[in-house]
Order: C-alpha cells, then sequence, then structure tokens
C-alpha cells in the first residue's frame, strides 16, 4: 500500500472512531461534562499521605510547629482539589450542574473526618505489627506495605463513597488495585484493625461486610455468587458478611450475600465457601494426596 492510501485509511479510521460516539450516548466534547482527572486523583491521594503521616512525606519538617504549617497548607490544596474534581464528577456522572454550597459541605466535611480516618489506620497498621513478625515497625508498615496502602485508600473513598459523590471513590480505589493488586470496592464495609497480608489477588466486593480484628491473606476473595441479572442486583446484599476474629488464609473463596462467616473462625487456604459458617469454627480442604515416582531423566 503507498504512503498516501495509508494516510486516507488512517483518516478513514479516526472518522469511524470519532463518529462512534455520534449515537452512543457518551460524553466527547461537552467542557462542562469532563470525566475526572486520574492524574488529580493520584495528587489526592498523595496529598491525603502527606496530611496523615506528615514527617514521613517531609523529611525538612524539624519540630510540630514546622509540621502544622505543612499539615495546613496541605489541606488547603488538598480541599482545592478535592472541590474541582467532585465538581467534575457530579456534571460527568449525574448531567446536572452542581450546587457549590453543597460541593463546599462535602470537601469540609471530608476534611473534618480526616484525623477519624487516622485514627483507624493507626490501629490498622498497630494490628499488622503485632500480627506479622516480619514488621520491624509500624513505620516500616505505614511506609512500605501495600496492604496497608490499600487499606489507606480504601478507608478514605469509603467515606467519599458514604457521602455518595459519584465515580471519585472507584478512581481512588482502582489506583490502589492498580498498585498493589488488591482490590477493594469503597462501598465494602469494613471495621477496625484490619490487616492485609502479601494481600496480592484479594478481591472485596461491594456489598461485603467485614467486622473487628479480621486477617485476610493473598489471593481471597469475598465475592458474588452470581451477578448473571446485572444492574437489577444494584443495592442488594451480594457479598458476604465476615464478622470479628476471622482469619481467611490465601486463596480462600467466600462467595453470597446471606453467606455470614461467625465470629473466630479460621478459613484454610484455597477453600471453597458458599454456605454460612457457625462461630469457633476451622474450615479447611481435606489435605491432597501427594503421588511420587521416580524421574527417570538424567
Amino acid at each position: 500500500m503507498k504512503s498516501k492510501d495509508k494516510s486516507t485509511s488512517r483518516s478513514q479510521i479516526a472518522r469511524r472512531l470519532v463518529d462512534f460516539y455520534d449515537d452512543k450516548q457518551l460524553t466527547m466534547f461537552d467542557k462542562n461534562k469532563q470525566v475526572p482527572s486520574l492524574k488529580e486523583i493520584s495528587s489526592l491521594i498523595e496529598l491525603l499521605l502527606k496530611a496523615v503521616f506528615p514527617s514521613y512525606y517531609n523529611r525538612e519538617l524539624t519540630d510540630k510547629n514546622d509540621a502544622l504549617a505543612y499539615v495546613n497548607c496541605t489541606l488547603d490544596q488538598l480541599r482545592f482539589k478535592l472541590k474541582t474534581q467532585i465538581r467534575l464528577a457530579i456534571l460527568f456522572c449525574k448531567h446536572v450542574d452542581c450546587d457549590e454550597d453543597k460541593v463546599d459541605q462535602i470537601c469540609d466535611d471530608f476534611i473534618q473526618v480526616i484525623p477519624d480516618v487516622q485514627t483507624k489506620l493507626l490501629k490498622d497498621a498497630k494490628m499488622i505489627y503485632d500480627k506479622d513478625p516480619a514488621a520491624t515497625s509500624i513505620e516500616e508498615i505505614i511506609i512500605t506495605y501495600p496492604g496497608f496502602f490499600a487499606i489507606f485508600v480504601y478507608r478514605f473513598a469509603h467515606v467519599l463513597y458514604e457521602m455518595k459523590v459519584p465515580i471519585i471513590p472507584r478512581m481512588m480505589s482502582e489506583r490502589a488495585h492498580s498498585n498493589t493488586g488488591i482490590d477493594i470496592n469503597p462501598g465494602a464495609q469494613i471495621g477496625d484493625h484490619f490487616f492485609i497480608d502479601h494481600g496480592t489477588g484479594i478481591v472485596i466486593g461491594e456489598t461485603a461486610i467485614i467486622g473487628n480484628h479480621v486477617k485476610i491473606y493473598q489471593g481471597v476473595t469475598l465475592g458474588a455468587l452470581s451477578t448473571a441479572k446485572g444492574q437489577s442486583l444494584a443495592g442488594v446484599k451480594r457479598h458476604p458478611t465476615v464478622k470479628d476474629n476471622v482469619t481467611i488464609y490465601s486463596n480462600a473463596t467466600i462467595l453470597g450475600g446471606d453467606t455470614i462467616i461467625g465470629e473466630n473462625v479460621v478459613i484454610g487456604g484455597n477453600a471453597f465457601v458458599t454456605e454460612s459458617v457457625l462461630d469457633n469454627t476451622k474450615v479447611s480442604l481435606k489435605k491432597p494426596e501427594l503421588h511420587y515416582k521416580e524421574n527417570k531423566r538424567k
């Protein structure tokens, strides 16, 4: 194919790609309905980290007064960016102009609860430290553990989810998902002292409820039995309830909105659970048999 023909072909493809939007009810060119910025959502998470753990993210802070000024400035930046992105989210998802006073109130309410979330996060970090012999300090957990980062993002995304802010909570959780391999829907309800170890491959669905002092290891799924009914299941409890002091080991799968895992239960690795489990129960697969034979290859 000649160069000119290739150029013409690309132009035709570009036209088809752009024309696709004409009858699909998808937003493309409306300047008042722009999708919130993924870059700015990532920036919001970074600002939250700096506000909650200032001395870990600014090594130039020398005393409490320095930290106070730094956190004040960080909160101002956070509020400004959050307001901009919430306004975009409401316009983009609800296709209605937003009330400035309402957006201001959401931002102010969010800032107000940051200290409460900070308290929860320190409980999570302490739980991880107490249960993980590989951890050398709580500081190490806060700075380096992917499970803690996923919990950090979830807790703030959940606040915005409860405030009915569209799309931004999910954008935040997907940032954590892409960074850690841990997928926690912001709608999940998770209690205090939550412990994720290793974490890669964990999936926690939107309507899951998790109690206090729960430990979850890599590859665990708290999912739905079926989503075949699609949007008709929106708002229906589809994911399990896990009560206090439960441990769920690697690659276990627990499914169903009616499934309740009782207190002090231990779910063994690779278990597949679709029925409720009574308090103080251990659930495990029977040990598989290993077969050995001589390897004749030299």
